[in-house]
């Protein structure tokens, strides 16, 4: 089935999933009909479903998951984000989308109140009286009471968790709320049972305090958890929520959500363009860093195209819109980061089964720590107290996080730098690549030909030959004519008139200028004028030799000079190749231009792999036979003649997108036309994976040390870890990974 037969519906979930579910929420949603593959991200509560075009609707996902308890909802639309965000910013208040925000501030409440409650647990508790030194008046009421405020903290603080263990049960699997369940309520109900029951020491302040430290642990985990979706936020907050529409010679100010292609709207200095469109009125500077990664400020006057989210520097101008909607490059641009962040590298799933893994190994070594030390007489209280300990200690949720918070990261950074990654897996593939193989035309050069040589023979200065052959050229649309022209125009040199102009076909163009009869064009041209060509033959065969296009310049029956014309090299491609070896990487080049020019650019490169003569359909053969040799392969070209070679390449780049960043056949976009963008983006993918596997081996390896501590393996010594501690450090190694994902937005890519 073809690509175009697929589409990708995104829900945004307004229920807290943990990491560990999100294996089975990809499982339930990937059971529905006609849905090929699913992704959950659980830092940006974000759900992406691919099926097939027209046969299965978001309502029928939503339905589905609606079964299990989890509620779910469209994905609003960029500007509607960004309108919504802004009134929610007056109000001080979480906009309704922002479900992080909404279960952060529900986690804190609950935190609040289980904190009030476990004040007078504290004060109550026999445990502490005798600890402390201090007596209640003797009253059966301060039991009762100690029983309410203990219920209190235990039934409201950890509905939270509860309500969660639901879902995961629902969903058939077991996650850290099913152990912060069992843990309170295994607690509790032991202490209901020593009061009412049997005689043993109750263990309400034990539990109560738990149940309070969990809370805030979660509550701090939210918090650092939503600093890692906020950087999504930030590309949302570029489109301004309002726009100056001009209506009947007025400015109204509208919500941006409203514009309508065709409408005008004024962008006043300051301000940012409110969406994609172009200059009809007025000249400016815009920079456009923050959507592009170009740092320099960009000039813009009538018919410049500018793109919403840019900031407007200096002049007001006038801008008629083009795009609205899902169609803008701001909007396009969050949708491939959504969908970068929503897919899954192989890493990241091992770790989501090993997640879900762990919750079962928590909950069997906490069932054998209890029997085992109650077993060896250690008493009751105590051995519950261990298996509680072991319980709350084990964290899979640091383990479901640690890739998540990397990806949302480490996709939107690159966003903001113009890069543009369509799949999370192609950021894990970057760092293994062995050759990066780069088209020719378009990318390392320019794609359009331009003067790279003069060279005076007769009476005229290079000056004169460049002024007169411009003033015949500018009469011409050829490719070489037009370099011609530029050349002349980058000078500075005045426009000089002609007479008589005439283009011959397949040899070059003459005209009058002055008293004089110029000819510009190929050797055929000055045979025809009865001038012998090839008395320059030694000086042409070395242009030739380098790949460049000679044009001979005569007037009076002479030559006066040729000009050499070549695809200009960028500037940064030298820079780019040279970056990418001293990574390690070989660098190639594939083009279509006979093996002299291809040569002669590969040596100005630094080059010594390049395959010439090669047509658009054998690209990807080309490609194929690289990885043949066991090579892993990214392909660099512009994304449409060069599709093949990128779907058949490891990692497809298509470079110099522009605004039009939708191009299916990558697998990475670059907007600008940089070639030094390619080496930044194995530079991000090194730092990316070195984040993740800090993250996995602390996560494993705190799991690898807490449980045998939290199950007493250190009791002999001395040392007993308390279930209120584990708690702490449960939260921490959460908080950890997600505070060591943030640390990527000081790394320079």
């Amino acid at each position: 089935m073809m690509e175009n037969q697929y589409e990708t519906i995104r829900l945004s979930v307004r229920d807290y999933i943990s990491p560990e579910c999100s294996c089975k929420v990809e499982d339930m949603v990937n059971s529905v009909e006609h849905v090929t593959d699913s992704s959950f991200d659980p830092v940006n509560n974000l759900l992406t479903v691919k099926v097939h075009k027209g046969m299965v609707s978001a309502g029928d996902i939503i339905e589905e998951l609606k079964r299990c308890g989890i509620r779910c909802e469209d994905e609003k639309s960029v500007h509607d984000k960004a309108h919504i965000e802004h009134e929610a910013a007056k109000t001080k208040k979480p906009a309704p989308h922002d479900h992080h925000a909404m279960m952060e501030a529900e986690m804190k409440r609950h935190f609040i109140i289980a904190a009030i409650f476990t004040v007078p647990v504290l004060i109550l508790s026999p445990s502490i009286q005798s600890w402390a030194g201090y007596t209640l008046p003797p009253s059966p009421a301060w039991e009762i009471l100690l029983v309410l405020t203990a219920s209190m903290v235990i039934l409201y603080g950890g509905f939270v968790f509860y309500k969660g263990s639901v879902k995961a049960l629902k969903l058939r699997t077991l996650d850290m709320n099913v152990l912060v369940t069992i843990a309170l309520l295994s607690g509790y109900l032991y202490s209901l049972g020593s009061t009412f029951l049997f005689e043993a020491p109750d263990f309400y302040w034990e539990i109560s305090t738990l149940a309070t430290f969990i809370l805030f642990g979660h509550w701090m985990e939210m918090k650092a958890q939503r600093s890692a979706s906020g950087a999504l936020k930030e590309l949302v907050k570029l489109i301004p929520p309002t726009a100056n529409l001009i209506r009947d010679g007025k400015v109204v100010e509208i919500p941006t959500s409203d514009l309508k292609v065709g409408d005008v709207v004024l962008v006043k200095p300051g301000e940012n363009v409110p969406i994609d469109g172009v200059v009809i009125e007025g000249e400016s500077s815009v920079n456009e860093s923050m959507v592009t990664g170009e740092s320099k400020p960009v000039e813009k006057r009538k018919e410049s195209k500018v793109i919403g989210g840019a900031i407007n520097i200096e002049g007001a101008i006038r801008v008629q819109v083009t795009k609205t909607g899902e169609e803008t490059a701001i909007a396009q641009i969050i949708n491939l980061v959504e969908q970068a962040i929503s897919s899954k590298p192989r890493v990241q799933k091992l770790a989501d089964r090993a997640a879900g893994y762990l919750t079962l190994i928590a909950i069997f070594v906490g069932g054998g720590t209890f029997i085992f030390w109650f077993g060896i007489g250690a008493g009751s209280l105590f051995a519950l107290t261990l298996a509680i300990t072991v319980v709350v200690i084990t964290c899979p949720h640091a383990l479901g996080l640690a890739i998540p918070a990397v990806t949302s990261i480490s996709t939107t950074m690159a966003a903001n730098r113009g890069i543009l990654i369509k799949n999370a897996e192609a950021l894990e593939i970057a760092k293994r690549i062995d050759i990066v193989v780069f088209d020719k035309t378009g990318t390392l050069t320019r794609g359009e030909f331009g003067v790279t040589d003069i060279i005076k023979l007769g009476d005229w200065s290079e000056k004169e030959i460049l002024e007169n052959t411009a003033a015949i050229e500018v009469n011409s649309e050829h490719v070489i004519a037009k370099g011609i022209v530029t050349k002349a125009q980058e000078k500075g040199l005045q426009s000089i008139k002609t007479e008589k102009f005439m283009a011959i076909p397949g040899k070059g163009a003459k005209a009058v200028i002055g008293k004089n009869e110029v000819y510009a064009g190929n050797a055929n041209i000055m045979r025809d004028m009865k001038i012998k060509p090839e008395e320059y033959q030694d000086v042409v065969s070395k242009l030739s030799s380098q790949g460049k296009t000679v044009v001979y310049v005569a007037a009076n029956g002479k030559i006066q000079g040729l000009i050499a014309m070549a695809d200009l090299i960028r500037d940064e491609s030298r820079e780019a190749v040279k970056t990418l070896k001293e990574l390690g990487l070989e660098v190639a080049m594939l083009t279509g231009d006979n093996q002299l020019t291809a040569a002669y650019v590969a040596k100005e490169l630094g080059l010594t792999t390049f395959f010439a003569e090669v047509l658009p359909e054998q690209k990807a053969n080309t490609i194929k036979a690289l990885q043949d040799q066991g090579k892993k392969i990214a392909m660099v070209g512009d994304g449409i003649n060069d599709a093949p070679a990128l779907v058949q390449a490891d990692v497809g780049i298509a470079i110099g997108a522009g605004t039009d960043v939708a191009v299916e056949s990558a697998d990475v976009v670059l907007i600008r036309n940089d070639p030094g963008d390619v080496s930044r983006l194995i530079s991000l993918s090194n730092k990316t994976m070195r984040k993740m596997n800090e993250n996995l081996v602390w996560a494993t390896g705190y799991n690898v040390v807490a449980i045998p501590v939290a199950a007493g393996i250190l009791v002999p010594y001395g040392i007993v870890l308390r279930p209120e501690f584990a708690a702490v450090t449960m939260s921490l190694s959460s908080i950890s990974v997600v505070i060591n994902a943030l640390l990527m937005k000081r790394e320079k890519i």
